[in-house]
C-alpha cells in the first residue's frame, strides 16, 4: 500500500490487476508502459510489484487469480482509503451495490471489494 504513512480518507492508495496469467500480464505492461517487474514470492508462485523505470518505486501490482484472489474480477482495481470499511460496505448494500469479497484483513486493515449499482468494482479499506 501507500508508502505515505498519513491516512487520507478518499485517497487512492494502491492499484493492482488480478488475473489468471500474471506472468504474461507483467510482461505486457513492462513492454507497453515501461514498468519494471519485481517478483514477490507467495510460496509456490510469484506475484509482481510493477516499478517505475529507473527509480524502482512500486506503482502497482500484478497478481495471480489464485487462493483468496480467485474470485477477483480481471480488471485494474483501485484501493480507496475510507474512515470505516465496514460502514462503507453497509452503505454499498443500502445504496443498491453489492459486496464481492470481504471482509478481509491484511496488515491490520480491513478490506471489502464492492460493486456499485452500475457494475463498477472498487476496494475500500480502513
Amino acid at each position: 500500500m501507500s508508502a505515505d504513512n498519513t491516512k487520507k480518507i478518499g485517497a487512492i492508495e494502491w492499484r493492482d490487476l488480478t488475473i489468471e496469467h500474471a506472468e504474461q500480464a507483467k510482461d505486457f505492461y513492462a513492454e507497453v508502459v515501461g514498468w519494471e517487474a519485481e517478483p514477490v514470492s507467495l510460496g509456490d508462485y510469484n506475484d509482481f510489484n510493477m516499478n517505475l523505470p529507473g527509480s524502482g518505486e512500486t506503482i502497482a501490482g500484478v497478481c495471480h487469480a489464485r487462493g483468496s484472489n480467485a474470485n477477483m474480477p480481471p480488471q485494474w482495481m483501485m484501493y480507496v482509503r475510507v474512515a470505516d470499511a465496514q460502514a462503507s460496505a453497509e452503505s454499498t448494500v443500502k445504496l443498491g451495490g453489492e459486496i464481492i469479497d470481504g471482509p478481509r484483513t491484511m496488515g491490520g486493515e480491513t478490506y471489502f471489494v464492492i460493486r456499485d449499482p452500475a457494475g463498477a468494482v472498487l476496494t475500500v479499506f480502513s
